[in-house]
C-alpha cells in the first residue's frame, strides 16, 4: 500500500510499435490475399500458361505435392503408401471444361478403365468425376451418356463415385444429372454429390439431399463467386459450414467432411463426441498434400480420413485454385522447393 501523499507510479504505456506493426500486417493481409487470390484464379483459367508451366523445371516439384501422378500408374506408389499408412482414398482424374465430344468421352473411358485397375490393385474403388470434364457444357444427352457408363462400371465392382460441384452457375444441373442417373447404382455401390457452404442456397440444398439418403461431401467452395449467391466474407462460410456439418453428423447418410482447418475440425470432434456419432458414421476428407500433419493426427486419434488423389496430366487448373484458396501457399512452396534443391 503506497505511503500518503506519494503519488503512485504511473502505468509504462502500452508498447504501441508491435501493435502497429501487427495491425499494419493484418491490414495488407486484407488488401493483398484477394488480389492474389484473383491473379491466381484468372491464372487458373489460362490454359496456354499451364502448358508453358508443365514444362518449367521449378514447377515439377511443386506440383508434385499436390498432384500424385500425371498417370494412374504413376500414381500408384503414393495410393499404395496411403492405404499402407491406414487412409482411405478417392482418385480425381484432373481435367474440366472440354471442349468436344470426344475429349469427353476420353476423360470417361479414362474412368472406366481405372476402376478394374484400382480394384486389381486392392485400393479403394472411389472416384471424384466433375460433370464439366463429362460435356456438361456440350450438351445433357453426352454428360448423361458418359456419367452413365461411369456409374455402370462402379456398379459392377461395387464401387462409390462423387460428382464435384464446380461454380454456381452448375449446380442445378449437377444435381439434376444426380437424382437422374443414381438408380444405375441402386443394386451395387453409389453416387454422391458435393455441398458448398460458401453458396447461400446450400442449407436448403442439404435438407432436401438428407431427405434423400444421399451421400454428401461438404466442403467450403474453392470458386469466386458473385455476393448476390455466396457469402463473400470467410467468417460467414465457416459459420455456414458448421451449421450444414451438425445437420448431416446428426441425420445425413455418411457425410464427407472435406476441410483442413483445424478449428471446424475440433468442432466437429466435440460435436460428435457429444452426440454420441462414432467415427463409423462420417469421415473426414483432406486433399493429397495438404496439412498431411492434421491428417495424420486424425488417423492416430482413430477417426476415418479419405485423402482425394489427384492424377492426370491436366493438373494445373487444380493446382492454381489450390493456390488461390491460401496465397501464402504461393511463397511456403516456392521457398521449400528452393531449400530441398539447395540441399542436393
Amino acid at each position: 500500500m503506497p505511503s500518503r501523499g506519494v503519488p503512485r507510479a504511473a502505468a509504462p504505456p502500452p508498447a504501441a510499435g508491435p501493435v502497429r506493426v501487427t495491425r499494419l500486417r493484418h491490414a495488407l493481409g486484407a488488401i493483398v490475399e484477394p488480389v492474389m487470390r484473383a491473379i491466381l484464379l484468372w491464372l487458373s483459367r489460362r490454359r496456354f500458361i499451364g502448358r508453358f508451366a508443365r514444362w518449367m523445371p521449378l514447377s515439377r516439384p511443386i506440383v508434385a505435392r499436390f498432384v500424385a501422378g500425371e498417370t494412374l500408374e504413376g500414381a500408384l506408389p503414393a495410393l499404395e503408401r496411403l492405404r499402407e499408412a491406414g487412409f482411405r482414398t478417392s482418385v480425381d482424374i484432373l481435367g474440366e471444361a472440354v471442349d468436344s465430344a470426344s475429349a469427353a468421352r476420353g476423360a470417361a473411358g479414362a474412368y472406366v478403365a481405372a476402376i478394374p485397375y484400382l480394384e486389381a490393385h486392392g485400393l479403394d474403388i472411389n472416384v471424384s468425376i466433375k460433370l464439366s470434364q463429362m460435356g456438361l457444357a456440350l450438351g445433357p444427352e453426352l454428360v448423361r451418356e458418359n456419367v452413365a457408363r461411369i456409374l455402370t462400371a462402379a456398379s459392377a465392382a461395387g464401387g462409390f463415385v462423387r460428382i464435384d460441384m464446380e461454380d454456381h452457375t452448375t449446380t442445378d444441373a449437377t444435381l439434376a444429372v444426380w437424382r437422374e442417373l443414381r438408380p444405375l447404382m441402386a443394386g451395387s455401390g453409389d453416387v454422391g454429390v458435393v455441398l458448398q457452404s460458401a453458396l447461400r442456397r446450400t442449407p436448403k440444398d442439404a435438407e432436401d439431399l438428407i431427405a434423400t439418403g444421399a451421400r454428401i461431401r461438404l466442403c467450403k467452395g474453392a470458386y469466386r463467386e458473385p455476393s448476390t449467391v455466396a457469402y463473400p466474407d470467410k467468417a460467414d462460410v465457416d459459420a455456414a459450414y458448421v451449421t450444414v456439418m451438425k445437420r448431416l453428423l446428426d441425420d445425413g447418410t455418411f457425410p464427407a467432411l472435406a476441410t483442413h482447418d483445424d478449428r471446424i475440425v475440433d468442432q466437429a470432434i466435440a460435436y460428435a463426441r457429444e452426440r454420441g456419432i462414432g467415427p463409423e458414421r462420417f469421415e473426414f476428407q483432406m486433399l493429397y498434400g495438404v496439412r498431411r500433419d492434421l491428417q495424420d493426427r486424425l488417423l492416430r486419434d482413430g477417426w476415418g480420413v479419405r485423402v482425394y488423389v489427384p492424377t492426370g496430366s491436366q493438373w494445373y487448373p487444380y493446382f492454381m485454385r489450390r493456390l488461390a484458396e491460401r496465397p501464402a501457399n504461393v511463397v511456403f512452396l516456392a521457398l521449400s522447393v528452393i531449400r530441398e534443391r539447395r540441399g542436393r
